[in-house]
């Protein structure tokens, strides 16, 4: 018995250790990228107007980054995230153009804004249960399911809008993405509370013990007696609904709602996601992590803003710094097996 407990401590005491090294590569990776930036450009990089800039800015990547997160940790993946934001933002936005009436006010108006909300969420809740049984009940593998259905989503998004935005929404319904509470950000207030409902989620509920055991040997979960079907819906209906509350937040801000908005940023939450050290086979992950790579990458892609870096140039750094995040992890875990 006490060998057993003794392995168990080494067990927490290693685990504990590789996350503690990779929260410090992230920590001084964040720090190398602002202090570089500040750096380079401190009278425009260094302002007040400019962090505030970047609170309104970051949160929808990082909320698409937990989505990413939460089917990675499963050992799958969705690349139907940016679709389904799309779809859910334009059928709220179809409810704030057609459906409200001209003179709604006070109630009436609190009334159908709730309602575009509902739409939003139940839009994207539905587009992950689909990609869930997809995977979960017809057995097909997770990125061709979600590779599937993105493009099954951007058609049906494509077919209700005919192409153009759908733009001019009440004032009271933009200020989810542009106003303020408490001199914060609203966006970067909804991020912070998600992150922490979500860091409980993961961390003090079955489901989220469950998903790790999940990603980490689905085999031995199933003897375990995870129901392995019903944890695949829940992960991809829990990434649907975080992707219908990213879209609101991307229609809040800019007024608009298209099919293809936001194409870059799947790459970008995923780069998030594997930097934050989210383990790219399933079965590690932590939210804090990605919340520092989040900000590490928003504080680069704030500094190429002001250098003037076309989209190209951003791409390719975008794609390189994925792969070598990658070969650096495959490294250090290589390096950690032989020990």
């Amino acid at each position: 018995m006490n060998h057993l407990s003794g392995q168990k401590a080494f067990f927490n005491t290693r685990q504990f250790a590789n996350v503690d090294t990779n929260l410090l590569r992230l920590f001084l990776i964040a720090f190398l990228v602002f202090f570089v930036m500040s750096l380079l450009n401190p009278g425009k990089f260094l302002t007040g107007r400019n962090f505030t800039s970047m609170a309104f800015q970051f949160p929808e990547l990082g909320l698409f980054a937990f989505a990413i997160m939460i089917s990675l940790i499963s050992g799958g993946i969705d690349l139907s995230i940016i679709s389904s934001a799309n779809l859910a933002g334009i059928l709220a936005a179809l409810v704030l153009t057609r459906v409200i009436p001209e003179n709604a006010g006070g109630i009436q108006l609190f009334f159908w804004l709730l309602l575009a909300i509902s739409a939003a969420l139940a839009t994207g809740a539905a587009c992950g249960l689909i990609n869930g049984f997809l995977i979960a009940r017809v057995r097909i593998t997770p990125i061709l399911a979600t590779l599937g259905s993105m493009q099954l989503y951007m058609g049906i998004a494509y077919i209700i809008t005919e192409g153009p935005a759908v733009y001019g929404y009440p004032e009271l319904f933009l200020a989810i993405g542009n106003s303020r509470l408490w001199q914060f950000p609203v966006p970067f207030l909804i991020f912070v509370a998600v992150a922490v409902i979500l860091s409980l989620v993961l961390n003090k509920t079955r489901f989220g013990i469950n998903l790790f055991m999940l990603g980490t040997n689905e085999i031995a979960a199933r003897f375990s007696g995870i129901r392995i079907r019903a944890m695949l819906l829940k992960t991809y209906f829990l990434s649907g609904i975080l992707s219908g509350v990213t879209g609101l937040i991307m229609i809040a801000r800019t007024n608009s709602a298209k099919a293809d908005y936001g194409s870059s940023y799947l790459l970008q939450a995923v780069l998030v996601a594997i930097l934050g050290g989210v383990h790219p086979n399933g079965g590690f992950g932590t939210v804090f992590g990605v919340v520092i790579a989040v900000l590490a990458l928003q504080f680069l892609s704030s500094g190429f803003n002001m250098l003037r870096f076309n989209n190209f140039a951003r791409e390719f750094t975008w794609g390189g710094l994925l792969l070598a995040v990658m070969v650096l992890h495959f490294l250090s875990n290589r390096r950690k097996s032989n020990v």
